[in-house]
């Protein structure tokens, strides 16, 4: 067997993202793909060639709607020309309709109206090879529950993309020159695989070497189809790329994005995202130049306010914000420990997300006393959970934790979950806790908290064992509805003689 350079192993890449993105540890992916874990971890990790049945259960399992199998398609092409046999593939492929293309800019603006999404991508391409170019494949993917592929998986099998949905025109030439033929490759129900022909009913206009072009393409997805993100991958050899998200105002949109190549784990946008207000609209504007190849660029929102279907109470505000809410059996089960390193990995992604929910949180709700979420919050039973303290932006992230020692001296005072957001709860606490906990690497430490840090550590490591602040609450107290609450947006009262801790 002939191994591929890193840097060539599309497949890796497009797995790793997609795993990431549904949520799953390679060991639960394992399970619901029917494979052994060790299988899996090899594949991911390129010690091991994925067969073409792996590719295609993968697929199917995580909802990537054929990304996962045109990724195995390019890279059995990339194998062949290394000299390795490439394994046999039902369907024809064509495998370079690009071959020496440059994007020298790589422009997509998506505008909401409220219900539904448009799209339109605008592309320069210059020909930089020996051929003329006389076609150009795109692809349409949508994801309406991030997190949850086997809900994703149920709504597009019931009630799939379909044409007319979505509306796709494409065009050549500055100004829309010309409109384009498209043919259909690959369609799926949250999927499309499209080629753009150089050509239409009065002429052809092939890409020559060295000649440059405008292409341009939009279609339209309803918000019951499309969730709250837009991936941008940058698959060709690409100078500039950028992208313009336009909202209603009324919404109170928020947006952030994400970057992901195949040499980094997700981090945060490396160049800022620009606020526009113009008249009724919000418009977020990014850019980047001279993009890593196979870099992903994702992009997540929220809306503050819905007109159509504002929540009416916290706890609406939290679910739509994506919290496990109250009825979720997941907060009644202990979280599985990570075995570390080993799975340090898979801790930096759930840590990731973590950190993901808590922006998402505090855009929508104002702390005074700190905040903290645990990974059973946010549908992951694993044991991570990160704390922000009040008045500061350290954030304490806890990995393994157990309480193993605590204070005799102990005070009451309220709190509130993200999981039942509507009441807060009369708590009595240790005024001082020493927790253990692992770092990434998996040596085991030893941290003191206190006061109201300890309140908001002992808090989230009662959720990783199924425990909710409720259930600390003395005999005949219940908990307050939030109208009634008082201390909202304020800090812990503690008395002044004493030091502040954590």
């Amino acid at each position: 067997m002939v191994d591929m350079p890193a840097g060539q192993n599309v497949f890796v890449a497009e797995f790793r993202r997609w795993r990431d993105l549904s949520g799953l540890s390679r060991s639960a992916l394992a399970t619901a793909m029917g494979y052994g874990r060790s299988y899996v971890s090899k594949v991911e990790s390129g010690n091991e060639h994925a067969s073409r049945e792996f590719a295609k259960t993968a697929d199917a399992v995580l909802n990537t709607g054929g990304a996962l199998w045109r990724a195995w398609r390019e890279q059995e092409t990339r194998r062949a020309e290394t000299g390795v046999k490439p394994e046999p593939v039902t369907a024809a492929v064509d495998t370079k309709p690009t071959g020496g293309l440059l994007l020298e800019h790589d422009h997509a603006e998506l505008y909401y109206d409220g219900g539904t999404y448009r799209l339109t991508h605008r592309r320069r391409l210059i020909n930089h090879s020996g051929q003329p170019i006389t076609r150009f494949p795109t692809w349409i993917s949508v994801n309406r529950y991030p997190g949850d592929p086997e809900r994703s998986h149920e709504l597009y099998r019931n009630n799939p993309l379909t044409w007319e949905e979505l509306n796709f025109h494409a065009w050549w030439g500055e100004d829309r020159a010309e409109p384009m033929h498209w043919s259909v490759q690959e369609d799926q129900g949250a999927f499309k695989e499209v080629w753009m022909r150089f050509a239409n009913d009065s002429c052809q206009f092939p890409l020559y070497p060295g000649e440059s072009t405008w292409i341009e393409f939009t279609f339209t997805v309803g918000d019951d189809k499309w969730g709250s993100g837009y991936c941008r991958a940058v698959r060709h050899p690409t100078k500039r790329l950028s992208a313009r998200l336009d909202f209603p105002t009324d919404f109170d949109p928020t947006v952030w994005g994400l970057h992901t190549s195949m040499a980094t784990e997700s981090m945060p946008l490396q160049t800022p995202i620009h606020i526009q207000q113009a008249g009724d609209r919000r418009i977020y504007s990014w850019s980047t130049e001279n993009p890593p190849p196979q870099a992903r660029y994702r992009f997540k929102w929220h809306f503050r306010n819905e007109p159509r279907e504002a929540p009416s109470k916290p706890s609406a505000m939290m679910k739509a914000l994506g919290i496990v809410q109250d009825s979720d059996p997941v907060l009644r089960r202990p979280a599985r420990p990570f075995i570390l390193p080993s799975e340090a990995e898979d801790a930096r992604r759930v840590v990731s997300e973590l950190q993901s929910a808590t922006y998402r949180v505090a855009m929508a709700h104002i702390f005074g006393k700190g905040m903290g979420i645990a990974a059973p919050q946010i549908g992951i039973e694993r044991a991570a959970a990160i704390v922000r303290p009040p008045g500061s932006d350290n954030v304490i992230t806890l990995l393994n934790p157990r309480v193993i020692d605590s204070s005799d001296d102990r005070d009451e005072q309220y709190e509130g979950c993200l999981s039942f957001f509507d009441v807060r709860c009369l708590v009595s606490r240790p005024l001082v806790i020493r927790v253990e906990h692992q770092d990434i690497t998996g040596d085991r430490r030893i941290t003191i908290f206190e006061r109201g840090t300890a309140r908001l550590v002992a808090h989230e490591v009662d959720h990783l064992h199924g425990i909710l602040c409720r259930d600390h609450l003395r005999d005949g107290v219940h908990p307050v509805p939030v109208e009634q609450y008082r201390g909202t947006g304020t800090s812990w009262h503690y008395p002044a003689t004493r030091a502040s801790g954590g």
